[in-house]
C-alpha cells in the first residue's frame, strides 16, 4: 500500500503530440458499443421498461476504460477478440450498475451522468434499482456462457475473480467506507484503501481478463494486477481533481459534490498540487510495471499518463 511519501518511480513516459491512443481508446469504444447492443435484452413483454432502462444506462457513451483495458489486456496473450468482447461488455454492464445504483437518492443523489439525465430521472427510483440489478447480473450470465470461453474452469475464474472485485470485499466494500466517511475523517491509509476497493477492484479484473482468457501464468497476472492498482488510484485522482477543478460541462457529471458531502479523497489529504504528484508518481510506476512486454503494451503503458490530462 503507498504510504504518504510521495510514491517513486522512473521518469514520466512523455506525453506523444500525435498519439495514436485516443483513437485506439474510439475504436475499442466502438466495438464495445456493438458488442452491448447484441448481448443486452431487447425490450419486450410487460417487463419492457426495465429492458429500455439498462439500455438507457449502458448504451450511453462514455470512454469505456474497463473494456479497453480488457482488449488490450487480452491482445498480450493472443486472445481471439470475440471472447475479449464479451468480457470486456461484461465489466462495462457491472460497472454500469453501479453507476446507475451510486446516482440514486439513497446514495449520491446524482442528476446527470455522461451529460444526460441519469436512470432514476429518465425513468424513476425503482426502475433504476431494478434496471441495475439487470445489469449486474447480465454480466455473470455472458461470462459463464460457452461463448466466452470453451473451457469451463476459465469461465469459472473469471465469473469468481468478478464476483471478488464486485463484492464486500472489492467495490462495495470501497462504496461502504465512502460512506461512512462523511461523517469522520480518514487517515490517507484509510482513503487509499477506500479508492483501492471503490475503484480500483474493478480496474484490476480488467486487467487481469485477459491474461485468464489467455491462460498465462500467476506471475503475469499479478504484474498486470499491480499495474492495474496503481492505474485505478492515479485515475481516480484524476477524477477527484475534476470534481475540484472541472465544470458540469466539461464533466458530463455535476461537480463539487465531494466537497460538499465531506468525503475523503486525497484531493483533501494533500490538496491539488500534492495530489496531481501523486498522480503522476502512480502513473509512472504503473507505466513502468509493464515494460517486459514490450511494444505490445505501448499503449496500456501510455494510457496512465494519457489518462491525468482527460478533462471528463
Amino acid at each position: 500500500m503507498m504510504d504518504s511519501q510521495s510514491v517513486k518511480g522512473p521518469a514520466s513516459p512523455a506525453r506523444r503530440k500525435g498519439s495514436d491512443l485516443p483513437l485506439a481508446m474510439a475504436e475499442a469504444a466502438k466495438l464495445v458499443e456493438a458488442e452491448l447492443d447484441r448481448l443486452l435484452p431487447k425490450p419486450h413483454g410487460l417487463h419492457a421498461r426495465v429492458h429500455e432502462a439498462m439500455r438507457y444506462a449502458a448504451l450511453a457513451g462514455g470512454k469505456r476504460l474497463r473494456p479497453f483495458l480488457v482488449l488490450k489486456g487480452a491482445h498480450l496473450f493472443g486472445v481471439d477478440s470475440g471472447p475479449a468482447l464479451r468480457a470486456a461488455a461484461a465489466i462495462e454492464l457491472l460497472h454500469t450498475y453501479s453507476l446507475v445504483h451510486d446516482d440514486l437518492p439513497c446514495m449520491d443523489d446524482d442528476d446527470l451522468r455522461r451529460g444526460r439525465p441519469t436512470a432514476h430521472i429518465a425513468f424513476d427510483e425503482a426502475t433504476a434499482v431494478l434496471a441495475g440489478d439487470g445489469l449486474l447480473t447480465i454480466a455473470f450470465e455472458i461470462l459463464a456462457g460457452a461463448e466466452t470461453h470453451p473451457n469451463a474452469e476459465i469461465r469459472c475464474e473469471l465469473v469468481r475473480r468478478l464476483a471478488e472485485a464486485a463484492g464486500s470485499n472489492g467495490m462495495i466494500g470501497g462504496q461502504m467506507i465512502d460512506m461512512v466517511a462523511a461523517d469522520r475523517e480518514l487517515p490517507v491509509d484509510s482513503i487509499i484503501l477506500l479508492q483501492r476497493l471503490k475503484t480500483g477492484a474493478l480496474f484490476e479484473f480488467s486487467c487481469e481478463a485477459g491474461a485468464i482468457l489467455g491462460q498465462a501464468g500467476q506471475g503475469d497476472r499479478q504484474r498486470l494486477r499491480s499495474y492495474a492498482r496503481d492505474l485505478g488510484l492515479a485515475f481516480q485522482i484524476a477524477d477527484d481533481l475534476l470534481d475540484v477543478l472541472g465544470t458540469a460541462e466539461m464533466t458530463g457529471k455535476a461537480v463539487g459534490k465531494d466537497e460538499e458531502r465531506g468525503k475523503a479523497t486525497l484531493v483533501s489529504a494533500y490538496g491539488i498540487s500534492g495530489a496531481r504528484d501523486q498522480a503522476e508518481a502512480l502513473a509512472r510506476r504503473a507505466a513502468a510495471t509493464l515494460a517486459p512486454y514490450g511494444a505490445a503494451a505501448a499503449e496500456l503503458r501510455e494510457l496512465p499518463i494519457y489518462l491525468l490530462d482527460r478533462q471528463s
